[in-house]
């Protein structure tokens, strides 16, 4: 249960990635600009459907930002995951990674599949990358709040879920997630 809870998040259908005929690639300051005005969008989108829709632009542009190969792998080991060939996975985002060091959403991709295989250790590192290049990375912030609660540590879920909350008040299941944590670390406390 705790595996499908962790990939929710994550294993939302893989967007197309390949550029249009003659569409040069987008410079890294033209994607900085782009992700900043989702995230804008997002923490504002006034219902949940707006902010599914920012959320899904969002994937897409991450996933797009690596480069094409490592993107493929990227598609691969994310089908992998959903198939429970999380050791396969494993392999494709190393691999993703090998060609594009840089790819921030591979280090998000490959803290799913460790923590999938109860590496927190190794999970936490790559969330770790993810969070140094982008501290707005809603994704990696809800798997660090799920190896939080795997570990039995319900206020330090609790803390990294309010952070999802803050970047993306209106994000599906967000409120109802947060609802319940906090009600569970109250139960910690007594």
């Amino acid at each position: 249960m705790r595996k499908l809870l962790l990939l929710a998040a994550l294993l939302a259908p893989i967007p197309a990635i390949a550029q249009s005929p003659g569409q040069a690639p987008a410079r890294p300051d033209a994607k900085r600009g782009e992700t900043d005005a989702l995230l804008d969008a997002l923490k504002k989108a006034d219902s949940e459907e707006a902010a599914a829709g920012f959320e899904a632009k969002l994937r897409e542009s991450w996933l797009r930002a690596g480069a094409p190969v490592a993107a493929l792998l990227l598609g691969k080991g994310t089908r992998n995951l959903r198939n429970d060939a999380d050791d396969e996975a494993l392999d494709d985002f190393d691999a993703a990674l090998t060609i594009d060091p840089d790819y921030m959403e591979a280090y998000n991709r490959r803290a799913v599949a460790r923590s999938t295989l109860g590496d927190y250790r190794g999970a936490l590192a790559d969330i770790s990358e993810v969070l140094r290049r982008e501290p707005r990375h809603f994704g990696a912030l809800q798997t660090l709040s799920r190896i939080a609660e795997a570990r039995g540590d319900t206020t330090g879920a609790l803390a990294a879920w309010e952070k999802v909350v803050d970047l993306a008040p209106n994000l599906p299941g967000a409120k109802e997630r947060l609802k319940t944590l906090r009600i569970k670390a109250q139960g910690e406390e007594s």
